[in-house]
């Protein structure tokens, strides 16, 4: 069973990782191509619908991939195939639905999203809206697919699903560039380049779908049956475990549409958004997976009142892992912003005023990490105690305050007015989600203290301050060395500089740590130097 786990950890670590590179490369492909430009920007409006849509239903680990799994895992075959192919009528149904309805008021539903947005853009966000509506129906279809498919045992090609997509993409902007004689004219982009991201994004998500049929026919899943079954017991079951997940995950996007609708009345700022927003997702997913999933299982194990003491100390080794990796990440994406956009993207379209545009929002993540995890984390404990309205009420709060610092944060002309607007222009919308957060973390650990009865946290403050000091002293040395280095103004020399000073940098910082006494720090060292002592 355990070398069983191991190998489908393995197979889903293996096609997550593939599927992240490609990712990458997609990226900077759009990069190259469109920089920070009209049809990136429409495109960014345009994707919000299907976009959604596609995280929320097809995703892997989403509210239909979820419910697919946790339901079929436990039926009989011909059970899976009956609930399959009723939730499937059922949801293509609604889906298709859904889809008219986007095509038909692509219009005014852009400029909800998007109220700032000038007609240009608008004009081309409505076209590339109504290509891409068809995912919605598709994101149904994908995910019931994949989870179906993982409830009986394939992992493998969910897991690379997204590569899939990003393949689509890469190959359509390849093929705009051969077909223009690799010559692009700035009309081109913003139109007929606009229409071709759109298009290879449909297909992206298309090749998704039909990866997974030879699979589900060999399973047979796969057959032209229609069931209308509402009240089948395992359709029920698959209901029940959709409703609760769908609605969570929704929370979670209503803050990037939030940030989106502000983001209209400053031209680029989507585009930005995008791309500073990969960088930061990155590193923070790989310490997510790597913090989170060993301390869930444990935090659930110690809920009884008799293992209260044990609990608050692994909660207090959570937040305080958990800062260290983002204070450390913070200081360097802070100080070496710049240099880390300029030597990943900065080519073909995306200019120096792009570079600078972004590592301006690449600073503003920075000052808002520290929180990033923290909230995940605490949000867990709640679960792990069998609370899930806590967690619920602070993220409706958390809209609600989203909301009102994106006005107060973006200044300039925004849709709303801007009486008491301040002027930190795109950098605002992340700035917004940083405070967002850190409200977030307050209110979670004062329920907490609550809950639990007794809880340190004047204790966990102090650590968490002394963790502040050695990130900004390590960011200064970085800041140091980047700055009275005579460093060749090449990529080569760009890249030393980053690698060098980064890694000096955090050096410093776990030391500082080490030295000021953060316990959690100080283990880790120990486990690292008995393991390279060994090795």
């Amino acid at each position: 069973m355990v070398k069983s786990l191991k190998k489908i950890a393995l197979v889903v670590s293996a096609g997550t990782i593939l599927s992240k590179i490609i990712g990458m490369v997609r990226q900077l492909v759009i990069a190259g191509t469109f920089g920070v430009s009209a049809a990136y920007d429409a495109y960014n409006y345009a994707y919000i619908i299907p976009g959604f849509l596609l995280i929320l239903l097809g995703g892997i680990n989403g509210p239909f991939h979820a419910a697919m799994v946790s339901v079929l895992s436990k039926k009989t075959k011909r059970e899976q195939k009956y609930i399959f192919t009723s939730i499937n009528t059922l949801i293509s149904s609604i889906l298709l639905i859904i889809t008219a309805i986007v095509i038909i008021s692509a219009d005014p539903l852009l400029k909800l999203l998007g109220p700032g947005l000038e007609p240009g853009i608008h004009k081309i966000a409505v076209i590339q809206l109504q290509i891409m509506a068809p995912i919605a129906f598709l994101a149904g279809l994908i995910g019931i697919g994949f989870g179906t498919l993982n409830a009986t045992g394939e992992y493998f090609l969910p897991s690379i699903s997204p590569l899939i997509s990003s393949l689509a993409v890469i190959v359509g902007i390849g093929f705009f560039w051969f077909k223009s004689g690799f010559n692009l004219e700035p009309n081109q982009i913003s139109l007929e380049g606009g229409i071709v991201l759109a298009i290879s994004t449909l297909a992206g998500a298309l090749l998704q779908w039909l990866i997974q049929l030879p699979k589900l026919i060999k399973k047979g899943f796969a057959r032209i049956s229609l069931a209308w079954d509402w009240k089948h017991s395992g359709v029920r079951e698959v209901w029940k475990v959709l409703a609760p997940a769908t609605l969570s995950s929704g929370m979670l996007q209503i803050n990037v549409c939030t940030d989106l609708l502000f983001a209209s009345s400053i031209v680029g700022a989507a585009s930005a958004l995008s791309y500073s927003s990969l960088l930061v997702q990155a590193p923070l997913g790989v310490v997510s997976n790597a913090l989170l999933i060993p301390l869930l299982p444990t935090f659930s194990k110690l809920t009884h009142q008799s293992k209260r003491k044990e609990l608050i100390k692994r909660i207090k080794q959570g937040l305080m892992l958990s800062s260290v990796s983002m204070v450390a990440l913070a200081s360097i994406f802070i100080v070496l912003s710049e240099p880390i956009i300029t030597l990943i993207y900065e080519r073909g379209a995306f200019d120096h005023k792009a570079v600078s545009l972004v590592s301006g929002l690449l600073i503003a993540y920075g000052i808002g990490m520290p929180t990033y995890l923290a909230r995940d984390l605490l949000v867990r404990v709640f679960y792990a105690l069998g609370d899930g309205n806590t967690p619920f009420k602070f993220s409706i709060i958390g809209i609600a305050l989203n909301f009102i610092f994106d006005w107060i944060l973006i200044g300039g002309p925004s849709p709303y007015g801007n009486q008491f607007n301040l002027n930190f222009g795109a950098a605002g919308l992340v700035l917004a989600t940083g405070l967002v957060n850190l409200a977030t973390c307050i209110g979670l650990l004062i329920s907490l203290k609550l809950k639990l009865g007794k809880l340190p946290i004047n204790e966990w403050l102090i650590d968490f301050l002394k963790i502040l000091f050695s990130g900004l002293i390590s960011g200064l040395i970085a800041f140091c060395l980047k700055t009275f280095i005579g460093w060749p103004s090449t990529s080569y020399g760009l890249l030393m500089s980053i690698l060098i000073s980064s890694s000096l940098s955090l050096f410093c910082f776990y030391y500082i740590c080490h030295v000021l006494g953060i316990e959690e720090v100080s283990y880790s060292l120990t486990l690292i130097k008995k393991k390279f002592i060994r090795a």
